[in-house]
């Protein structure tokens, strides 16, 4: 039996019925600002005192930098590396939740470029000092502002 191709090419006519594809173009745009690079966010110079001084007298110190207003002073601690926790916080913190108080810090410089005290640190430090926040709950900056932050590490141990 002689093989049949039931497949003829045909060629179809170019007209309105089959437009032709219209090719990409490409055009460089114009910049808007100048070829040099944005302007920096605004950032925060954070420095931590330990609780406890060494032997010579002196608290150890601990220092970070972070874009204003995008960070909870909780995530810039564990995220340098920096103590946050007391004993009891170690092992039973609510991991940022904000229910359970264990991530107290005092704010001795630079409480104006935090947020103002949130719901639950009314309710969990009422009747503690002013100075202190709860880090889960402290935003550091606003975005706009900049400048430097000192906060005491577990102030509770402060003699």
């Amino acid at each position: 039996m002689a093989s049949m191709n039931i497949f003829t090419p045909i060629s179809l006519p170019s007209n309105s019925y089959f437009p032709r594809r219209r090719q990409p173009i490409s055009a460089p745009f114009a910049a808007v600002n100048s070829p040099e690079s944005p302007p920096a966010k605004p950032e925060i110079e954070l420095e931590f005192i330990g609780p406890k001084a060494s032997s010579d007298g002196s608290y150890p110190v601990d220092k970070a930098k972070e874009i204003s207003g995008e960070k909870l002073l909780r995530n810039i601690m564990l995220d340098n590396n920096i103590e946050l926790y007391a004993t009891y916080g170690k092992v039973m913190n609510c991991g940022g939740g904000g229910s359970c108080g264990t991530c107290i810090v005092e704010i001795l410089e630079g409480k104006d470029l935090l947020n103002e005290r949130t719901n639950t640190e009314l309710r969990y430090l009422k009747k503690k000092p002013e100075s202190w926040r709860l880090a889960c709950q402290t935003i550091v900056g606003n975005k706009e502002n900049s400048g430097k932050v000192i906060v005491q590490r577990i102030p509770q141990w402060k003699k």
